[in-house]
């Protein structure tokens, strides 16, 4: 599985940080950087980059970090065929059920349902939000999680792709 990891200025030392991760793991890591700190760099010329491998690369995946998260998430989702969640940190569902049918008390749960409903193939992070570790543990959970391929998730992604592709 290849991954591409992509992150401006604010969010470079966490990404260094998941890509050795990854490689430890022994996943193939493309950088598309930044490869060094220079505040007035902008995501996007990052983030388009690994946005557009995934996009060439069917069954590839996309971890980009910011700040916030959400602008690299929004530069990310302009991509064609790019499904690109957004994670903040770990948190217990509410009253929630988890994708087993318990009580959950998963705090990625959030980030396995991205890939579970939505078959999400990047996810983004804000780099002021969590800690490193919590990075690396919503990646884990992120490239093991399956899409569940149920009719009813696949139909809403088709017309998210239709609507795509009327543009």
């Amino acid at each position: 599985m290849k991954i591409y990891i992509a992150a401006d200025h604010t969010g470079l030392e966490i990404k260094d940080a998941i890509r050795q991760f990854l490689v430890n793991d022994n996943y193939d890591v493309e950088d598309c950087g930044a490869e060094k700190y220079n505040p007035d760099d902008d995501y996007p010329d990052f983030i388009g980059l690994a946005a557009e491998n995934v996009s060439k690369n069917p069954g590839s995946f996309g971890i980009v970090i910011g700040g916030s998260g959400q602008g690299e998430q929004m530069a990310a989702n302009k991509y064609p065929g790019i499904r690109c969640a957004l994670f903040y940190t770990p948190a217990v569902p509410i009253d929630s059920i988890d994708i087993n049918g318990t009580k959950s008390s998963d705090p990625y749960e959030i980030v396995k349902l991205a890939r579970i409903h939505n078959n999400a193939n990047m996810l983004s992070f804000g780099s002021r939000f969590l800690k490193k570790e919590e990075a690396e543990e919503a990646t884990k959970a992120f490239i093991q999680t399956e899409f569940s391929g149920e009719a009813r998730h696949q139909r809403r992604i088709d017309k998210i792709t239709a609507i795509e592709n009327s543009k």
